[in-house]
This record gives structure tokens, C-alpha cells and sequence, in this order.
């Protein structure tokens, strides 16, 4: 068979590319007569993929469970790999692709908080608060990859617990800011104030690699990075408003999908059930109690007080209505 021009001229480029780096091309042609087709279940390991859902018990909904929570992490995968790519020290993104960025973190979170039906009304209450005994004390408060979009969307000091949050400056020591972020306060038990074994558990895995991914990003997170842009950049109404969605996406509906599942199955009869974690679900969930907002400066005064306040008390009464039914 004659080669065409273009393919000996990709041949040539491939020759160069590897003599570079003091390699052979016909060694690596070689090698590709002896590779096998690539076909789509090896690409995405697809076997593998089937394996990782290994139930606790005998109950069929808890698969459902498994598998959400499952793709939830791989979504918070894809928002972070975003979010890197504009935060990456040393490097000062354009305004277009800051808006690229965020189109897309936002597709990715409108589709978890749009899908979180699958959790709400997807499995029976009753095999639910049967399983649930099993997984003791995993929570989905342990994800680290949620935490590491919070860290890598805006500073430490916003990210304080909501009560103490105006006692801290951005020139606080880190690991001062970092014992005394908001979702700490989530897992105390009440009567006592010690550390939930969820929380301590976390905290033994993640605390090391957290508090260095704070550290890296500090100065170059998401919010640092557009104060860095032009006024008139900053100001864009298309990049002010996909930065409201990634607000309004991750600290009031994300978690206001949780605190909706939390409802439907943890509170019954006008009493409320522990989660898995012992979480205080009533005041860690909603956005209301917690008011987590990345970029302050793009709301209103008014906006950033009654932050969540509305969306909560319409989710709750919906459920507490339908229980009464």
C-alpha cells in the first residue's frame, strides 16, 4: 500500500517527537502491531465498574443508595477538575474562560440537584430505615471532595461557622480558620459537644490533605482569582451571573436536595430521626442556619439575609404535608 503524503508527514512528526526524547519510532510502531483494539467496557473499565457496588444488607433499595452516592462523587470530580483548571497557581485565567469554566460546573450541579429525586422519592422509607442501621456511622458528610470544592471556590474565612464567622480576618493563622470551619460543627453531639466518630473519622483520613489543598489555593481559589481580573471583568453580567449559580448551585440547592431526602425519611410523625452520621441534620443542612456564600460581594445585603430562608421553609412544609396525608 502507497503512503499518502499526510501519513508519512505524521510519520515524520512522530519520528521527531521521539528521537527527542531519545527514543525509537520503530520500536513504538512495533509495539503497536502487537496492541489490542480498544473497545469501550476496557476504556471505562466497565467490569470493574459493575464491581463497586457491594450492599450491606439484603435490602434491594440499598443499591439504589450505593450507586447515587457513587455517581454524586464522580460529578464532584468533574466540577473540581473545572475548577483546578482556573485556580492552578501562577496562572491568571481570561475572562472567557472563566465563563467557560463555570457554564460548565453548573450544568454539572444542576444535574445532581436535579436528579436528587432518585433519592428522595426512589426508595422505600422502610427498607431505608432498615439499611440505614447498617452503615453505621459512614455519612455522606465524609465526602472530601464536596469540601474540596468549598476550598477551592472561595477563602477560609467565608467558610467559618456562620456564629463566630466575623471574629476571623483572611490573615488568620490557617489551621485557626480550618478548626473552626462550618461542617465541623455538624457532627458535636449536643448533649455532650464531643466529636462525632463520623467526624473524627473524617478528620483522621482528610484533615492532613485538606488542610494542605487550603494552603495551595489560599491565595489563588476561585473568588481570589476573579478579584484579580479587571473591574470590567469582574463586573461582566454574564460572568456575575453563572458566579451566582455556582453560589445558588452549591451552598442552597445542593444542600437543600439533602435536607428534602433528609425530611422524607428522617422525619416522621413530627419527630426527627438521627442521620447515619448522628449529623444535627435540623441545623447542619439548611442553608439558612449555615449561610455559606462564596462571593459575597456579587449579592445584595438583603439577598445575603434572607439567604435560603424561603427555599427551606417551602421544601419543609411540603414534606410535613405529605406525611399527614
Amino acid at each position: 500500500m502507497e503512503l499518502s503524503e499526510d501519513t508519512l508527514e505524521k510519520l515524520q512528526k512522530l519520528a521527531e517527537k521521539y528521537s527527542s526524547t531519545g527514543q525509537d519510532l520503530n520500536s513504538y510502531l512495533e509495539g503497536l502491531l502487537h496492541t489490542e483494539y480498544l473497545t469501550y467496557w476496557d476504556y471505562i473499565h466497565l467490569d470493574t465498574l459493575m464491581t463497586l457496588q457491594t450492599p450491606k444488607t439484603a435490602f434491594p433499595d440499598e443499591q439504589i443508595f450505593i450507586i447515587y452516592h457513587q455517581i454524586t462523587e464522580l460529578y464532584f470530580r468533574l466540577i473540581l477538575s473545572e475548577m483546578e483548571q482556573i485556580c492552578l497557581p501562577g496562572k491568571e485565567a481570561g475572562l472567557d474562560e472563566f465563563k467557560m469554566r463555570l457554564r460548565r460546573v453548573s450544568a454539572y450541579f444542576k444535574n445532581l440537584s436535579g436528579s436528587f429525586d432518585v433519592m428522595v422519592n426512589g426508595m422505600d422509607p422502610k427498607q431505608f430505615l432498615k439499611f440505614r442501621m447498617a452503615l453505621l456511622p459512614a455519612s455522606g458528610f465524609q465526602s472530601a471532595q464536596y469540601r474540596m470544592i468549598e476550598l477551592i471556590s472561595t477563602g477560609l474565612p467565608l467558610l467559618v461557622h456562620a456564629e463566630t464567622r466575623n471574629k476571623f480576618s483572611d490573615s488568620e493563622e490557617l489551621e485557626k480558620l480550618y478548626a473552626n470551619l462550618y461542617w465541623k460543627f455538624g457532627n458535636i453531639e449536643l448533649k455532650s459537644g464531643r466529636k462525632t466518630l463520623t467526624l473524627t473519622m473524617f478528620e483522621d483520613k482528610y484533615d492532613e490533605g485538606l488542610l494542605a489543598m487550603a494552603r495551595k489555593y489560599r491565595m489563588d481559589n476561585f473568588r481570589e482569582k476573579w478579584l484579580r481580573l479587571s473591574t470590567a471583568e469582574q463586573q461582566d453580567p454574564e460572568l456575575v451571573e453563572l458566579m451566582k449559580q455556582l453560589d445558588l448551585q452549591a451552598n442552597i440547592f445542593w444542600p437543600l436536595s439533602h435536607y428534602k431526602s433528609a425530611v422524607r425519611y428522617l422525619h416522621k410523625d413530627m419527630e426527627d430521626i438521627k442521620a447515619t452520621g448522628g449529623t444535627n441534620w435540623q441545623k447542619y443542612l439548611p442553608p439558612r442556619f449555615q449561610r455559606v456564600i462564596f462571593f459575597p460581594e456579587i449579592w445584595t445585603d438583603a439577598e445575603k439575609e434572607e439567604w435560603g430562608k424561603g427555599w427551606v421553609m417551602e421544601l419543609f412544609n411540603q414534606q410535613v404535608e405529605s406525611y399527614w396525608k
